[in-house]
């Protein structure tokens, strides 16, 4: 079975295509957000951008999550830098991206309109954008505009899946 990341900036859409998806493909969704540890949430709130060295542990938990679910799911992670995305290859090695793309004028109105129903303040956006390397051309990585409906997100990836 496949696993599933669906990743990208923040505004994206993760967790909105990432239930949706799972719901299509018969998977459980497991909510990268939810992993984060008490300081790296802290951090955030704080306007603090994350190192690398605060998301290594983050990686390695849902990695270890990914890999709990043998007959696959949908992971919703950020998953910013190819290091990263090679951290969570380790664990599932059938491993699927779905790269949700879309401007950075688009994700600053996304971040503002969900105000602070979300740790992430729109003040680190910038900061996803700088830190963003594109996945575009690894193996098992879909591209998609993520400003295109859900419907048509989900769609695309049930049939990414059938190729």
């Amino acid at each position: 079975m496949v696993h599933w990341v669906v990743m990208g900036v923040s505004g994206c859409g993760k967790s909105s295509v990432g239930q949706s998806a799972s719901i299509a493909l018969g998977l459980p969704y497991l909510e990268g957000d939810d992993c984060h540890p008490a300081s790296n949430i802290q951090k955030m709130r704080d306007g603090i951008a994350l190192t690398d060295a605060d998301r290594a542990g983050w990686l390695q938990t849902l990695g270890t999550l990914l890999g709990q679910h043998s007959n696959g799911a949908v992971l919703s992670c950020s998953a910013l830098k190819r290091s990263y995305r090679d951290v969570l290859r380790t664990h599932a090695p059938s491993l699927q991206f779905v790269y949700l793309d879309l401007p950075p004028s688009i994700a600053l109105q996304r971040v503002t309109q969900r105000g602070s129903s979300h740790f992430l303040p729109v003040t680190l956006v910038d900061s996803q954008f700088a830190t963003l390397e594109s996945p575009v051309g690894e193996p098992g990585v879909l591209h998609l505009d993520a400003t295109a409906p859900i419907h048509a997100l989900v769609q695309a990836i049930t049939e990414f899946q059938q190729t």
